[in-house]
């Protein structure tokens, strides 16, 4: 028997890291697990770029997208309102960043949304994803978007699935 009891969903905010919450909370709901959504600023970009384009002005750089995260963070829990929510505004690397949290509290999956680099900025950005499988404290389920989905609308949706198409 599988027992999930926390599951951790990072978030950039993005279209893919949405699509991706719909499987986390999905499977927050089957197995009854806390969602735990982080976002972390990333301190590599900001000292990369932040750094060198302003450095009297990283410290502002840093609460303004600290607010950001808080700010998206809080919409997503109230997208979720009948799973229990925790979320953290975390700054540093991501990838070290999510699994330092990981194991913080002792987290049973993570959901994790891919953006499908490849060639020139898979290579300059890495992929987080690629780094939080290899080092992750527990399993990591990678989400592309698009894909082939396996999550159904509600039952009293109106939308139709394929099956209901092909009959």
């Amino acid at each position: 028997m599988i027992a999930i009891k926390k599951i951790l969903m990072p978030t950039d905010l993005s279209e893919y890291s949405h699509h991706a919450l719909t499987y986390a909370s999905e499977l927050s709901s089957t197995f009854g697990a806390a969602l735990h959504l982080i976002y972390v600023v990333d301190t590599e970009w900001l000292v990369t770029y932040g750094g060198v384009a302003l450095p009297y002005h990283k410290e502002t750089i840093l609460e303004r997208l600290k607010k950001e995260g808080e700010k998206g963070l809080k919409e997503l829990k109230k997208e979720l309102a009948e799973i229990e929510v925790e979320t953290a505004v975390r700054v540093g690397n991501p990838h070290g960043t999510i699994e330092h949290y990981a194991r913080e509290k002792d987290i049973d999956l993570i959901v994790l949304a891919t953006h499908g680099r490849r060639g020139f900025s898979h290579i300059f950005f890495g992929s987080n994803a690629e780094r939080l499988v290899q080092s992750a404290p527990c399993p990591v389920l990678t989400i592309k978007h698009p894909e082939h989905e396996f999550v159904l609308p509600p039952e009293n949706s109106s939308e139709v699935s394929w099956m209901e198409e092909k009959t």
